[in-house]
């Protein structure tokens, strides 16, 4: 029985790396019966990606973005277009500065076999620079889980590489686009669950991922207070007040989204209190 899998991407101004990203998915090595199909959202790149894209792998549908979409919006744009395209066994978000091991694809699909396609699988990423180092995956109580050779149960999940089956996709729908940039995948797997659905990581490494060992810009009191602010009602800000208020009270409820309102404040107001 033939599988179908769309991998879904978005991509701003990464050339190289959305090249890289996308010779490793078209490396992989499947089984018989197991195919994908590729969509990627051009976010308004300016540096040729798209046309380097097109040129050498074309079977990759392009759709234009606004511009002004980043992570989230971008992947629900790639994931809407699929879906009205025809229904896929399974969606496969993929950021385009993970790079894939030649079997990714089968193992996610394996995971995912031996929970009957019932629930969400999230990938572990590791640093190119330390393969032990783990950089994105699943989180259990906040805490960055480790591969240990076996699925593990998962709180939330980093959206880098997302196996998601269709059964997942016709009860819980899509990411929400009301999140911009961050906040997203952590809200996807949190819906998941509610829904009667499980969060599960791979029992392996699957990729490479750099992880941004950085705090956002308005944490710190070294900034100037005029771009502490600035950076924390951007997009790419990660705590963006109005989007983690809805994330927090949908999630938590409404005295955590409250309690977290203000700090994410004071933390701007007085950055040293954390230091």
């Amino acid at each position: 029985m033939i599988k179908i899998v769309a991998v879904l991407l978005t991509v701003f101004n990464r050339r190289e790396k959305t090249l890289r990203c996308l010779q490793n998915l078209y490396a992989q090595q499947l089984p018989e019966g197991i195919v994908f199909e590729v969509y990627m959202v051009d976010d308004g790149c300016t540096d040729g990606t798209p046309q380097a894209v097109k040129e050498q792998f074309p079977s990759v549908q392009i759709i234009k973005g606004s511009g002004n979409l980043y992570w989230n919006r971008g992947m629900h744009l790639a994931w809407k277009t699929a879906a009205q395209t025809k229904a896929y066994d399974f969606y496969l978000w993929l950021n385009d500065d993970t790079f894939i091991a030649p079997d990714t694809l089968t193992h996610v699909l394996e995971c995912s076999d031996e929970t009957n396609n019932n629930a969400l699988i999230c990938g572990f990423l590791s640093s190119e620079k330390d393969e032990s180092c783990v950089t994105y995956g699943g989180r259990s109580k906040g805490v960055l889980l480790k591969p240990n050779g076996a699925l593990q149960e998962t709180d939330t999940v980093n959206g880098n590489v997302v196996l998601v089956p269709k059964i997942i996709y016709d009860s819980v729908g899509m990411l929400d686009p009301v999140f911009p940039h961050a906040i997203g995948d952590f809200d996807y797997g949190l819906r998941v669950q509610k829904e009667g659905f499980g969060c599960y990581t791979t029992k392996k490494f699957i990729g490479t991922c750099e992880s941004n060992p950085k705090l956002p810009k308005w944490c710190y009191a070294t900034t100037p207070f005029k771009e502490r602010i600035k950076a924390l009602y951007s997009p790419l800000g990660n705590a963006h007040p109005k989007y983690f208020f809805i994330y927090e009270k949908r999630n938590f409820g409404i005295v955590t989204a409250i309690k977290h309102y203000i700090t994410i404040h004071l933390r701007v107001l007085f950055p040293k209190l954390w230091m």
